[in-house]
C-alpha cells in the first residue's frame, strides 16, 4: 500500500478507538454500583432478544469462552438479575433468562449518561470531549444527541414471550 492510504487507515481506527473508548468510559461512570459495562451487555442482549438463551449461545455471541459467560452469568444470577433454569430437553444444558429486577437494570442509565457527556450538568452547552481530534469530537456528540430516544420505545416495555412486561 502506498503511504497516504496507510496513513488514512491509521487515522480512521484511531478516530474509531478513541471514540469506543470515550463510549465505554462514560458508560462505566453512569451504571449502577455494582455492575459492570460485561454485566449490562448480556442483560441488555437478554433484555432485546425477549427468549431465553444457553451460556454457550451467549458465549458465542459476545466471541467469549464458555468459561468467562458461566462466571459473568454466575455473577448476574448471585445479584438476582438472571434466572439460570435447566433445560427440560436436555438436562446437560441450562437456559438463561432476564429477571424482571435484570430488566429494570437493563434499561440504559441515558439521562445520567447525557448528563456526563454535556459536562455535569445540563445546561453547560454541548458535549466537547478533551483530548479528541475534530472527527471523535463529532461522533461523540452525535452519541449524545442520540441518546434522547429510548431504544425500547417512550413507554419502557418489553414483549416477551407472548406477554407485555412493564418497566418502571
Amino acid at each position: 500500500m502506498s503511504q497516504p492510504v496507510d496513513n488514512l487507515a491509521i487515522t480512521l481506527f484511531s478516530e474509531i478507538l478513541a471514540v469506543d473508548q470515550l463510549a465505554r468510559n462514560t458508560m462505566s461512570k453512569v451504571l449502577p454500583k455494582g455492575m459492570e459495562l460485561s454485566h449490562f451487555s448480556v442483560l441488555n442482549h437478554l433484555a432485546f432478544s425477549g427468549t431465553e438463551r444457553s451460556p454457550a449461545q451467549l458465549a458465542k455471541t459476545f466471541h467469549l469462552t464458555r468459561g468467562a459467560m458461566t462466571n459473568t452469568l454466575g455473577k448476574l444470577e448471585w445479584a438476582g438479575w438472571v434466572h439460570i433454569r435447566p433445560d427440560w430437553d436436555d438436562a446437560r444444558r441450562k437456559m438463561v433468562a432476564i429477571s424482571l429486577p435484570g430488566l429494570r437494570r437493563a434499561m440504559p442509565p441515558w439521562p445520567r449518561s447525557r448528563r456526563s457527556l454535556r459536562g455535569g450538568r445540563a445546561g453547560r452547552g454541548r458535549a466537547r470531549p478533551r483530548g479528541a481530534s475534530g472527527a471523535a469530537r463529532a461522533q461523540a456528540s452525535a452519541l449524545g444527541r442520540g441518546l434522547e430516544r429510548h431504544p425500547l420505545g417512550h413507554d419502557q416495555s418489553v414483549i416477551r414471550s407472548g406477554r407485555r412486561l412493564e418497566v418502571t
